[in-house]
């Protein structure tokens, strides 16, 4: 292996003579890279030899969808651009779909994507697949090594796009290019990309610091680049500076620390009516770092919270998510950190002495305390077995702070999105907007590797579960002590409750019958047990979590408990016009 003290010679002096394979690896030494994700293949066998040589571990999975969800969640909690890689054809191709989740989820990834070799492209051969042509629209960029001489300089344009645009990049090559030799020299990160993004246009800021400073009632929308940038406690002291709430964007409840006095909560679906209904009043809005997304900001529990006529400063590090969603008057592109940093600078300048607005503080306590005395009432409602709610509440008062946890797509998963509290940036672990089944449980191992030092949990229905259950014996296999909390209420419960509401109970594919989860997590050789008493949640999780074992937890909450639809604005009750499906017309029911 290349020392970095040779490393920094041969980037003052000559190229030196290396194999591509080689090549490859040590540009992911530099890059800080310890550990890549995927299933052994011979397209890069040359390749993964290297590895425990350079300290890099590599991870093998059960499945490579697991794979690209455990790079993206290494990614939240490190900072560190997760890779992946699999064998050509279908190894890559089973990576699709959690590729596209990490593009829509802004994660900076490099997906190491061996192609078919150059003697026999287009021939239909074993394996063979237009690789680039499937993944051109759910990453950032496709990068195809087009010769040997080329492959470290390719990998630098791979890192150099993730970082810069914020999510997944193809490094396409052809597997017979891991073999031959080049001349080059390995550079350090800083030699070709920055992590530095600028603090936006100083007039822009200025603005933005006039209408925050003359504004009757500002809110302050904290995302997911506030997370990434470390920007939180510099957002704290903008709230604390002009007295302004601050809500968390839809599934970033890691944005703001929750036992922050201006703390209001999580807005979008199953948030918080404490976060909403202060929004409800907001002339002005600061959203940092969030693109505010459609999804995230539709009206919930009845509240069309989002306001129209108010003044939005959004600040984004990415041109085209500025008033992509919502007209802006201020559009600050730049790092949320660095922007925020400038903003405060500039109210401190123009109103040296904080707000302290204690009426608004005692205003935002009171709503809280009425929201959280309601998710306190709804979940001890009896449940049979267990009212979801009640683990809900069970689960986070069990946690420890610090606690990293992940949430999947679902009935359960959406409806925590009330219940989950952090203190902490680079806790929470959601699936997004790409919205697919299976994230939550491999997101977990991602989480726990990048931080082994606090507890991961993972919320998923049985549902998501069965994409996901495979992936004990890699936990298992590699010690990864996570804890997944299955919530098993026999159903794809998300889906039935619109069979529920839009087509008068009529369950088509909606029920799960499934094996005692506890049962097979044992046989897989980690820890598994059965709740079904509400009073045993908390203990179980407790006890998980000081054992610090792989662990499985089947908790058989009430089928019929269910959260509203996830998709109000895209469901509409049934019409039918030929006489065989009549009966089946929303007019027609209760006339049976």
């Amino acid at each position: 292996m290349v020392q970095v003290t040779n490393r920094k010679q041969e980037v003052k002096g000559q190229k030196v003579k290396m194999t591509p394979s080689e090549a490859i690896v040590e540009t992911l030494v530099a890059e800080g890279v310890s550990q890549v994700y995927g299933i052994l293949g011979s397209a890069f066998m040359d390749m993964l030899d290297l590895l425990p040589t350079a300290g890099i571990k590599f991870l093998p999975v059960r499945h490579e969808q697991s794979a690209a969800h455990m790079a993206d969640a290494y990614t939240r909690v490190s900072g560190v651009a997760g890779v992946v890689v699999g064998q050509n054809g279908p190894g890559i191709t089973n990576m699709v779909t959690s590729v596209a989740a990490a593009n829509q989820a802004h994660t900076p990834m490099v997906v190491i994507s061996p192609s078919a070799g150059t003697p026999t492209v287009g021939w239909d051969g074993f394996q063979e697949c237009n690789q680039v042509s499937v993944f051109e629209s759910i990453t950032k960029e496709t990068v195809q090594v087009p010769h040997v001489s080329r492959v470290a300089d390719c990998l630098r344009t791979a890192f150099r796009i993730a970082y810069a645009e914020r999510g997944p990049v193809l490094f396409d090559i052809p597997r017979d290019y891991f073999y031959g030799e080049l001349e080059d020299r390995i550079l350090e990160p800083y030699q070709y990309r920055t992590d530095s993004r600028g603090s936006g246009d100083p007039v822009l800021v200025e603005r933005a610091v006039e209408m925050l400073k003359n504004a009757r009632y500002p809110v302050i929308i904290s995302g997911r680049g506030v997370v990434d940038s470390d920007g939180i406690e510099t957002v704290k002291q903008i709230a604390e500076h002009v007295t302004a709430p601050v809500a968390v964007s839809y599934m970033h409840n890691d944005a703001f620390p929750d036992n922050h006095p201006l703390s209001v909560g999580p807005i979008g679906y199953m948030g918080a009516k404490s976060a909403m209904h202060t929004l409800k009043k907001a002339d002005v809005v600061l959203a940092i770092g969030t693109r505010l997304s459609v999804f995230g900001t539709l009206p919930c529990y009845d509240i069309d919270y989002f306001p129209k006529e108010a003044d939005i400063i959004q600040v984004d590090i990415n041109p085209r998510n500025i008033a992509r969603t919502h007209p802006v008057e201020v559009g600050i592109i730049g790092d949320a950190r660095a922007a925020s940093e400038a903003i405060l600078h500039g109210l401190q300048g123009q109103m040296p002495q904080p707000a302290n607005n204690n009426e608004r503080i005692k205003e935002i306590t009171t709503l809280k305390e009425e929201w959280e005395n309601e998710l306190v009432e709804l979940a001890m409602e009896p449940g049979s077995p267990i009212n979801p709610r009640r683990a809900l509440l069970e689960l986070m008062r069990a946690v420890p702070e610090g606690t990293a946890i992940s949430t999947d797509i679902g009935n359960v998963s959406s409806t925590a999105n009330a219940y989950l509290k952090f203190n902490k940036g680079r806790k929470h672990i959601a699936a997004l907007t790409f919205g697919n089944t299976g994230f939550a449980y491999p997101a977990a191992l991602g989480a726990k590797l990048a931080d082994p030092n606090s507890p991961a949990v993972a919320i998923v229905g049985d549902g998501a579960w069965g994409m996901s259950l495979h992936e004990v014996s890699t936990a298992v296999e590699q010690n990864i002590g996570v804890i997944a909390c299955v919530f098993n209420n026999h159903a794809w419960s998300a889906e039935k409750k619109n069979q529920v509401d839009y087509y008068n109970n009529r369950f088509v594919g909606a029920d799960i019958d499934a094996p005692d989860f506890a049962e097979v997590a044992q046989s897989m050789g980690a820890q598994g047990f059965r709740v079904d008493k509400p009073e045993d949640v908390g203990p179980t999780i407790a006890k998980a979590i000081e054992s610090d074992k792989p662990t499985v937890i089947d908790i058989h909450v009430d089928g019929t408990q269910l959260a509203p639809p996830f998709r109000k604005d895209a469901l509409k009750m049934p019409t039918r016009y030929l006489s065989k499906y009549k009966h089946l017309d929303y007019s027609e029911w209760g006339k049976e």
